[in-house]
This record gives C-alpha cells, sequence and structure tokens, in this order.
C-alpha cells in the first residue's frame, strides 16, 4: 500500500493538501449541474444546433482568457488568481443559468464562464508547484476522484427531478452550486499559501507592465515547439478536451430523447459512472502509472472507444436498453476519467517549471482554439442524427490511439539510439 492512492492523500501537505481536500466541493456544487446543461437548454426550449453553439462559445472565450492568464498569474499570484476568477467563472453565471429563460442567458453566461481558463491555469500552479514530479499522477487521480463526489449527493437530483421535474430542479442545483462553489473559494483562499514559484513570478513581474508581459510569449512558443513530450501532451490534451465536451453536452441528449429515458432517471447514471471512474482509479491506474504512460493512455482510448460504440448501438426498444446503457457506463466511466487525470499529468510532468504558468496559458489556448468548433460541430451533427456526435468520438479516439503509439514508438527508437 505504500504507492497507493490513501497513502498519497494522507502524505499531502500545503498547498496540494489544500486544493486535494476543498476538490469535494467544486464536486457538490458544479458537477451536480454540468450532467443536465444541455438537457436543460433543450427542455426550455433552444435547439441541438444552439446547444453546440453555447458551447462553441463557451470555448471561444475560453481561448481569449486562456491567454491572458499566464501574465495575469504571474501578476497577481496563483492564490489570488484563482480565488477572485473562479468567483467571476463559476458563481457568477451559477446566478445566471439559475434564472435563465432562453438562448441569450447561456450565451452570456458562456461569455463570463470562458474565464475559467484563469483559475483553471492558477490552481494547477497552486497544486503541482510545490508537489514532488513523481506524486503528480497520483495527485491527478485524487483530484478527478474528489471531483467524482457530487456521486453521494445525485440521489438528490432524482428526488428532486421526480418531485418538481427537470427545469424547476435544475434551478435548484445551479442556486446550490453558487452557495457552496463560494464556500470552496473562501475555504481554499484560507488555507493556502503563495507557491514558490509565484513569489519568484511576482517579483519579477513587479514594474513590468501587462503589455510587456503578453510580448514575452514568442519565447514561451519557442520553448513548447522544442519539448516532443510537451507538444505530444498538447494534442492528447486537445482531443481528450474535445471528447469529453461533446459527450458532456450529448450524452444527456441522445440517452432522454433517442433513447427515451424519463428525466428523472438520468441523474443515476453519473452516479454509476462516477463510482466506476474512482473504483478504476483507486485500484487500477496507480498499477498502470508505475512507468511511462503509454499502457494507461492507449488502454483508456480503447476502453472509451468501447463505451461510446455500444451507445450508439442500444436499441430504443428493448429489454436489454437499460443494461447495454449501464455497460457503456463502466468503460465511459473508465475511459473519461483515466484520460482526464492522464492528460493533465502529461502536461504537468512535460511543462517547465519556471514557465508553467507562461506555458500552460498557451497550452490552454490553443486546445480551445481546436475545441471550440466541434461544439457547434457536434451540434449540427446531433440535428440530423443523435448518434453522430459519439461517431465523430470515435473518430477522435482513434487518432488520438495511433498518435500514442508513433509517439512512444520514437521515443523507444531514439533510446536504442
Amino acid at each position: 500500500m505504500d504507492n497507493s492512492l490513501i497513502t498519497t492523500l494522507k502524505g499531502l501537505k500545503g498547498n496540494p493538501k489544500a486544493c486535494v481536500y476543498t476538490e469535494p466541493l467544486w464536486g457538490l456544487s458544479i458537477n451536480l449541474c454540468l450532467p443536465y446543461a444541455s438537457v436543460f437548454m433543450l427542455a426550455i426550449g433552444l435547439y441541438d444546433a444552439q446547444v453546440g453553439l453555447i458551447a462553441t462559445v463557451l470555448m471561444l472565450s475560453q481561448v481569449v482568457f486562456a491567454f491572458l492568464s499566464g501574465p495575469i498569474i504571474d501578476k497577481m499570484g496563483r492564490r489570488k488568481a484563482t480565488a477572485i476568477f473562479d468567483f467571476i467563472a463559476w458563481c457568477i453565471p451559477c446566478l445566471i443559468w439559475w434564472q435563465a429563460t432562453g438562448f441569450w442567458f447561456f450565451f452570456v453566461a458562456a461569455l463570463i464562464n470562458g474565464v475559467l481558463m484563469i483559475p483553471h491555469n492558477a490552481w494547477d500552479c497552486l497544486l503541482f508547484e510545490d508537489a514532488e514530479k513523481s506524486q503528480i499522477t497520483k495527485i491527478n487521480s485524487l483530484v478527478i476522484i474528489c471531483g467524482q463526489l457530487s456521486v453521494l449527493f445525485a440521489p438528490i437530483a432524482a428526488i428532486l427531478f421526480s418531485q418538481l421535474t427537470l427545469v424547476p430542479a435544475i434551478r435548484i442545483l445551479y442556486l446550490n452550486a453558487f452557495v457552496v462553489m463560494t464556500l470552496k473559494i473562501v475555504v481554499l483562499y484560507i488555507f493556502s499559501r503563495e507557491t514558490g514559484m509565484g513569489e519568484i513570478r511576482l517579483k519579477e513581474s513587479r514594474g513590468k507592465s501587462f503589455f510587456s508581459l503578453v510580448t514575452g510569449y514568442g519565447g514561451v512558443i519557442k520553448i513548447i515547439g522544442k519539448s516532443r513530450g510537451t507538444l505530444f501532451a498538447l494534442v492528447i490534451t486537445a482531443l481528450v478536451g474535445i471528447v469529453a465536451m461533446v459527450n458532456t453536452t450529448f450524452w444527456p441528449v441522445i440517452v432522454s430523447r433517442k433513447l427515451l429515458v424519463p428525466d428523472y432517471l438520468l441523474p443515476m447514471f453519473p452516479i454509476f459512472r462516477s463510482v466506476i471512474a474512482i473504483v478504476f482509479l483507486f485500484f487500477v491506474i496507480p498499477r498502470l502509472t508505475t512507468g511511462e504512460l503509454k499502457v494507461p493512455i492507449l488502454t483508456a482510448l480503447l476502453s472509451y472507444s468501447i463505451g461510446q460504440t455500444i451507445l450508439i448501438l442500444i436499441p430504443i426498444d428493448s429489454s436489454v436498453k437499460y443494461p447495454m446503457i449501464f455497460l457503456s457506463l463502466v468503460f465511459d466511466g473508465f475511459g473519461l476519467g483515466s484520460l482526464l487525470a492522464l492528460a493533465r499529468s502529461l502536461v504537468a510532468l512535460n511543462v517547465d517549471p519556471e514557465e508553467r504558468a507562461r506555458v500552460q496559458a498557451i497550452l490552454n489556448m490553443l486546445v480551445m482554439a481546436v475545441t471550440a468548433p466541434f461544439g457547434w460541430i457536434a451540434g449540427i451533427l446531433s440535428g440530423l442524427s443523435r448518434d453522430f456526435p459519439f461517431i465523430l468520438n470515435l473518430c477522435l479516439l482513434a487518432i488520438g490511439f495511433f498518435i500514442t503509439l508513433i509517439y512512444y514508438f520514437s521515443l523507444s527508437k531514439k533510446a536504442l539510439n
């Protein structure tokens, strides 16, 4: 048990401990709402293409704020930037979603929600900069597990759906998200401290204009271009981001609109997926990540592909419909949960520690720029057939599989030479 996640959890100190221990509040706030956002939009009267357009608007907004995040974090500090911009990016949109009645509410909320790339970058720096490099993959797994702990409260969503119907129930969940997320921000700020690298960057950026920090991105791009590991991490992170966005947005749509699953049953599926993800992250991923990440990445890509294939093949009117949905979630829970943790680990392991904020800013910007069109594309595809977004995912996962094989083959060939 020396290498177990439980041992890692008990041994956390400082900022990694503050970040991981407060992360369950994310699961009890935002993660309770996200699985139902698309069906909420459809229930209010939006079309599939509009749902996809909102996802694209969110991604484009993230491109802008991802670009700005590096200089902002270096000027403000990791701790302060996390607190201020987490509130702007999540708490304010929660209030808008709570009162939303049409397309433009979601449009404005998506523009504001794009600010999340600033605290996303700042929080990653807060989490990793003072952590031991050997513990990064395990810490990432703990973060994913903590985010999945909304599973414990998902039955409340099911009760709300059955008693109040979908729309008023989700409004309550958004209001809850505002309160709990605000609590998370305050608690994390109190128990965290500025990182060692953050202190250095604060001193280095003092007296420099924001514009001069932005123009310094040229050197950062050269750093990224020279690192094959960082470029590989960028490609895998982009593919995982696209697949996760498409799945998060349109999984509830295919289940409720094509497979005709009643709304009050929808919370049961995220519960099952979360349990599967937690089990695999606790007991499987630590055993797979003792060496290079090739095997766990390939395994997760294959597992997720199987889950998406099963979902597409589920018959609408059949006694096997629900067993097949749960079977798809077994592969889905392991695949997506593992890919999210592994993609973050790839970035954390390959980024230059002295330029983490600015390198991650550029990486996040590029990922969002590549991901952005796929929300709109998937929305159009879903309007044609509920299956098409998931066929798109299968193609992307296949690309990721072959790129991973090529990358690690080139590494082994280089080592032999």
